[in-house]
């Protein structure tokens, strides 16, 4: 999970302000989505003028993509701190694909049913799913190396681990399965170790 854009960097009087405006922003997002909000809607439900929303981003559209690339960076950064205190290879699988699933555990169904409905916050979604699964495939790259892993083509298991991420990421799985995001990684994570391990 890697984002390299950046979310509004307030400047000057009321950055502390708008800093927390945008956290509770994104907080918002996160629970309930964002296609349904107008821009009326956001100021009113968090209590400030579309004056100061234009503040953040220039339109409904920059703020959601701002918000996203905030919320998958954050993640990310928590990710690879849990990913960075585990050193045995089983573990380290564990903790990041565990990880990722805390991290998508307080999106509700709504943020990401409009996250795969909206282009550029899907791009931003594909795109850290991508850099997962990226990291995933060093993980086991790893593993294998060290003797934690049986010998697997990892390649092709890569490529499967992908396959799977990115139907999460498109909702797939939970129209297939009813998981949520978060609970879909913690399934793969066990699929994975279950069948990875000497």
């Amino acid at each position: 999970m890697i984002d390299s854009a950046t979310a509004p960097q307030p400047t000057g009087r009321g950055a502390a302000r708008r800093s927390a405006l945008f956290e509770e922003l994104v907080a918002l997002f996160v629970a309930e989505g964002f296609a349904r909000f107008t821009l009326d809607d956001l100021a009113a439900r968090l209590h400030c003028s579309k004056r100061t929303l234009y503040g953040l981003a220039g339109s409904k559209e920059q703020l959601v993509r701002a918000a996203v690339v905030h919320f998958f960076r954050n993640a990310t950064a928590r990710v690879e701190a849990a990913l960075a205190a585990e050193s045995d290879p089983a573990a380290r699988l564990a903790a990041y694909l565990r990880a990722v699933s805390a991290e998508l555990a307080p999106g509700s169904a709504r943020f990401f049913d409009d996250l795969a409905a909206f282009e550029p916050a899907a791009e931003v979604y594909g795109r850290n799913t991508r850099a997962a699964a990226r990291q995933i495939q060093r993980l086991i790259d790893d593993g294998v190396a060290e003797g934690a892993f049986r010998e697997t083509h990892v390649a092709f298991a890569a490529d499967v681990i992908s396959s799977v991420m990115v139907r999460i990421q498109q909702r797939q799985v939970a129209e297939a399965t009813g998981l949520a995001d978060a609970e879909a990684y913690g399934h793969l994570a066990e699929l994975l170790l279950h069948g990875l391990l000497r």
